[in-house]
Formats: C-alpha cells, sequence, structure tokens
C-alpha cells in the first residue's frame, strides 16, 4: 500500500512539472527577445517531454503491478473443502 501512494506521488509531481512546463511555453509567446523566446521555447518543451516519459512510465507500471495482482488473484488454488474436497 506504501508503494501505491509513492507511486501516486510521484504521478502527482510529474503532472505539476507537466502543467508547469506547458505554463512556461505559452509565457515564452509573449517574450520579446529572440534569444529568451528560443531558450525559454526549448526549455519548456524538454520540461514536458521528460515529465510525460516519466509520467508514462510511472502509470504503465502502476497498471502492470495492478494487472499482475489480479492475474495472481483469478490464478490463486481453491482450498479444498473439509470433507475432502469432493
Amino acid at each position: 500500500m506504501l508503494w501505491v501512494i509513492k507511486q501516486v506521488l510521484l504521478i502527482l509531481a510529474g503532472c505539476f512539472f507537466l502543467a508547469f512546463g506547458v505554463s512556461i511555453l505559452i509565457q515564452s509567446y509573449s517574450l520579446k527577445d529572440p534569444f529568451s523566446f528560443v531558450l525559454t521555447f526549448f526549455g519548456s518543451n524538454l520540461m514536458i517531454l521528460i515529465s510525460a516519459a516519466i509520467l508514462l512510465g510511472l502509470i504503465w507500471r502502476l497498471v502492470s503491478v495492478y494487472r499482475e495482482l489480479r492475474r495472481r488473484q483469478t490464478e490463486a488454488p481453491v482450498a479444498p473443502d473439509e470433507d475432502g474436497g469432493e
């Protein structure tokens, strides 16, 4: 359970940085200096790319662990009855 909470917190942090990168990207279009625009534009795109890749990886891992747990629960052997399993 602690692992799931940690993964959710990391996903929320990734969402924050993704939204922050989009915000910087939007703000970069209001800059007047071309050099500042290019640096801010590519920096925000790099932040968006890295955040999106980390988010996809975290979500992929969370879903795959959930599916594995579900698969193990459905494949669990059934305990025999007290009267001999008949």
